[in-house]
């Protein structure tokens, strides 16, 4: 049985992930955001947010396709 924390976390998680694939970075990052507020330690929200603070700030290309591509090591 899911626990309403945890019912809580992935409504704000879904939330963030639906904005970031349409590239709405102030609205994944509030979602993010506060989906770490309920858990601190949720690995998948943090660097989600941390993702859509940087694309916020230097936004993908127009031929992104959603997909993360690292740049370094």
């Amino acid at each position: 049985m899911i626990t309403k924390e945890k019912e809580e976390l992935l409504h704000y998680y879904n939330l963030g992930l639906t904005a970031y694939k349409q590239r709405k970075w102030d609205e994944a990052i509030k979602a993010f955001e506060r989906a770490v507020q309920i858990d601190p330690k949720d690995g998948p929200s943090e660097l989600y947010l941390q993702r859509a603070q940087e694309y916020k700030m230097n936004p993908p290309g127009e031929d992104w396709d959603g997909v993360f591509t690292m740049t370094t090591k």
